[in-house]
């Protein structure tokens, strides 16, 4: 065992894989677990918080994740800024290339657990065998 985060999977369409997410998301706040503790990444579409706060431009998008305070969300395209947390999601919403890119970044971010949304053959593929 390499002592990486724990590994959720949770079966879902490409069109279905942002409502798995936040499904997931809601249920871990739920649960207890604080918000800054939690990154959303999309391989596809934009989440709709990303995008709403994103035309406040990027300072002000990017100051939150510094903040820390809130969930975060993020495209996997801009993997190389995003600084890690506990919980990492990711919604396997489209793009091939990106979610091949993102998967292993997000491993890396996620402290203590990931959850990935998408179809299962896919990411098993993405991540390897040692899934």
């Amino acid at each position: 065992m390499s002592g990486g985060p724990q590994l959720q999977l949770i079966p879902a369409s490409a069109d279905g894989a942002l409502d798995a997410a936040e499904e997931a998301l809601d249920l871990l706040l739920e649960s207890g677990r604080p918000p800054g503790e939690v990154l959303v990444l999309t391989t596809g579409e934009r989440h709709p918080w990303a995008a709403h706060e994103l035309s406040f431009g990027e300072t002000a998008y990017w100051a939150q994740q510094e903040a820390g305070e809130d969930v975060f969300f993020a495209d996997a395209s801009a993997a190389d800024r995003i600084t890690p947390r506990p919980v990492v999601i990711v919604a396997v919403n489209g793009g091939d290339e990106e979610a091949a890119e993102a998967l292993p970044v997000a491993l890396s971010r996620a402290g203590a657990l990931l959850v990935v949304c998408g179809d299962s053959q896919r990411v098993t593929a993405l991540l390897g065998a040692g899934v």
